[in-house]
């Protein structure tokens, strides 16, 4: 094989930062989400993630192409301006040759806040990366990689990003007294499954008595055998004077063995109290929770090669022929796992553990 695809020379030693192997990777190709990102990996005392567009960054009208990219993760503990000058090399694996293929480009790129994310939109022609002479996809697994290299630099800014919303359910719990220490709202349906939400009004781990803490807690007995979920959801703290609520988006793959997701320093409790917002009146709080449809998983395996961590799971074919799809690790950080659902009522000792980051 030659040591050139398109713009893609070969070297022989594997990428010194992170590789990733895919295991049934047509999946990723009939499924309907346009970008899979992987699990973190650490590099020059950052937080970085490796994505791919199974079709193409469409945003970068790459077409017939898998598209490529790292994005600096954990930036809300940088200082303020901060900046990350970095050279990456972005890799994919010939598994027949032995060879791991990249982009010969060394510039320099700039990491701050409107731009937290670099890539390369044509990475890859489909029909060469599906060729089977190429070695990059054999039994239909395939492999990629990343190393990162970081400079130092400091630079100020700020960025505003907006997704689009689907039809979503929505969820209004009204909190009166906010005397003990746990809150649990009745169930509600989202999708085909039981939620509930999760209230510390005096705050949980680190938000402990600086912020109330908010999460959304999955009904495991509404989950079909060897299923997880990912679901975007919206939690909104309602301004009942002004008209100005808060409100913060997250992402989460529900299912054993952590089915809840929410942040321990969701709201100061002094703005909480503060009678000008209209956020607590007559000692009542008002907190929706906004669900988009979620979406079960389907049959894959990955095995991740960073910390030698391997992950798989497994759905019934009628999940599969949901054509519901998207890529999951098994860790979290700053989840929370849930009192059971059979003994959450009645059980008064506050079980709710915090889980680490796996290492």
């Amino acid at each position: 094989m030659a040591a050139r695809i398109d713009n893609l020379e070969g070297r022989d030693v594997q990428p010194h930062h992170f590789t990733i192997k895919i295991e049934t990777f047509s999946t990723l190709l009939k499924a309907s989400i346009e970008k899979y990102s992987f699990c973190d990996f650490e590099a020059g005392d950052y937080k970085w993630k490796l994505s791919i567009y199974p079709h193409g960054n469409k945003k970068r009208l790459a077409e017939n192409h898998i598209s490529i990219s790292l994005s600096l993760v954990e930036t809300s503990s940088l200082p303020p301006g901060w900046e990350v000058n970095a050279v990456f090399k972005l890799f994919i694996y010939d598994q027949l040759h032995d060879k791991y293929f990249t982009l010969q480009d060394d510039k320099v790129r700039r990491f701050h806040a409107m731009k937290t994310e670099w890539g390369v939109a044509n990475f890859i022609n489909l029909d060469k990366f599906k060729d089977p002479s190429n070695g990059f996809l054999v039994d239909d697994a395939c492999v990629f990689g990343a190393e990162v290299f970081v400079l130092k630099s400091t630079r100020k800014g700020d960025c505003l990003s907006m997704l689009e919303e689907p039809t979503t359910s929505n969820y209004v719990w009204k909190v009166k007294g906010l005397t003990s220490d746990r809150y649990d709202s009745d169930m509600f349906i989202a999708g085909d499954y039981k939620w509930w939400i999760i209230l510390f009004p005096r705050g949980f781990g680190i938000g402990k008595g600086t912020s109330i803490s908010t999460y959304l807690a999955l009904d495991e007995s509404t989950l079909p055998r060897a299923t997880k979920v990912f679901a975007k959801f919206t939690f909104r703290l309602v301004d009942q004077i002004n008209g100005e609520h808060f409100e913060t988006n997250f992402d989460h793959l529900f299912g054993p063995p952590v089915s809840a997701r929410g942040s321990p320093k969701f709201f100061p409790l002094v703005k909480l109290k503060d009678v000008k917002k209209g956020l607590l009146v007559d000692d009542t709080c008002t907190i929706e929770a906004q669900v988009d449809p979620p979406s079960a998983l389907m049959e894959a395996l990955f095995f991740i090669d960073q910390w030698k961590k391997e992950i798989a799971w497994k759905a019934t074919k009628q999940e599969k022929d949901r054509h519901r799809m998207t890529v999951f690790i098994l860790y979290q950080r700053d989840g929370v796992i849930p009192r059971s659902t059979k003994n959450r009522r009645e059980d008064s000792k506050m079980d709710i553990q915090m889980l680490s980051f796996i290492k």
